[in-house]
Formats: C-alpha cells, structure tokens, sequence
C-alpha cells in the first residue's frame, strides 16, 4: 500500500481525483476508464486524461498565489466582458466563504464613499426653561 501511496502522491490533485473516482466506481477498471471518459465530455478518455493535467495547473498556481488572488483575477477578468451584476450572483452562489464572497464583490463593484463632505455634525440642541 505504501508503493500505492507513493505513486498516487507524486500525481498531486488528480492523484486524489482518480482515487474518488475509483472509489466511486467500485474499483471496476471498466468503471474507471468510463469516469474518467465522462470527465473529457466530448473529448472522451484523452479529454479525461487533460482534464487531470489542468487540475494539475490551477492547483500549482492556486499553491503559489493563493486562492483570494486567482479568484479576484478571474473576476476581474470576467467583469471587462460579462455583466457585474451576473458576476455578483455567481459569486452569492459559490461554495466558499462570506468572507472571500463579501472581497470578491468588493473587488468588483466598491463602494467609495463620495459624500463625505455633506455629512455634517449633529448639531447640539439647548432647551431652555423660562
């Protein structure tokens, strides 16, 4: 088993990937090839095998840069050709924090506040008996 885990551990996320899809399979190697055929789409089992490889990619750079970076890049990038308000939604629906969610939304739509100069002090009132 050591060999095993040695083995699926040099592959990275989609060493991982390929050990759930086993599992979910039954560990039939029929099973396995029809997964990882289901995940190329079109493509078939070469477009299940590149698939692997670009989860390879976008997990090195996720490592490198962090996943707040990539994500506000992407969005960024996204919001120059799609409609903010279609991004905002996407992004109310991810499965990631509020936290990373309310930076994402600031990072396309902040609110500067310009008005700072009409908010004027509240102003002391005296009541005076007579």
């Amino acid at each position: 088993m050591d060999e095993i885990v040695k083995k699926l551990a040099g592959l990275g996320l989609p060493g991982v990937i390929l050990v759930i899809l086993t599992v979910m399979s039954g560990g039939s190697s029929a099973a396995v090839a029809a997964a990882i055929t289901a995940l190329g789409g079109p493509f078939g089992i070469v477009g299940g095998i590149a698939i692997l490889g670009l989860i390879t990619v976008v997990g090195d750079t996720v490592a490198g840069y962090g996943i707040e970076a990539v994500l506000k890049a992407i969005y960024t990038e996204r919001s120059k050709t799609e409609s903010v308000r279609f991004l905002l939604k996407e992004i109310k629906d991810l499965p990631i924090s509020e936290e990373l969610k309310l930076k994402l939304k600031n990072e396309l739509s902040p609110e500067i506040n310009i008005d700072a100069e009409e908010v004027q002090p509240p102003k002391i009132i005296e009541i005076v008996e007579e």
